[in-house]
């Protein structure tokens, strides 16, 4: 794995319970602003052979970026299970569940 997927997959370890990081927040603690759709790509392609906690990953509008039947129930339901409320439609508030970081 290349260093900074490397960097992408300690900090998405790091996310802790009960919390929620964007792609782009996660690509800038990885020092790539621009590196969002790297994050994207490494949850789809790694996250469970990496044990990635990859439902704690959101859009920037605080949206789950799943779609409904392709992985937005699934999502909700392990968001909701560590306690973060979210919608029928997959919104979360990043005011009050967001990650600021630190570990």
């Amino acid at each position: 794995m290349p260093m900074f997927t490397d960097e992408l997959a300690e900090i998405i370890r790091a996310i802790p319970a009960g919390k929620v990081a964007t792609y782009g927040q996660i690509a800038r603690l990885a020092g790539n602003p621009r590196g969002a759709r790297q994050v994207s790509r490494l949850l789809a392609g790694s996250s469970r052979k990496l044990g990635l906690p990859w439902h704690r990953v959101i859009n920037s509008k605080g949206n789950v970026s799943l779609p409904p039947g392709g992985g937005l129930e699934e999502q909700c339901a392990r968001l909701r299970a560590e306690g973060i409320k979210v919608s029928k439609a997959g919104r979360v508030s990043l005011s009050r569940y967001g990650w600021d970081g630190e570990p």
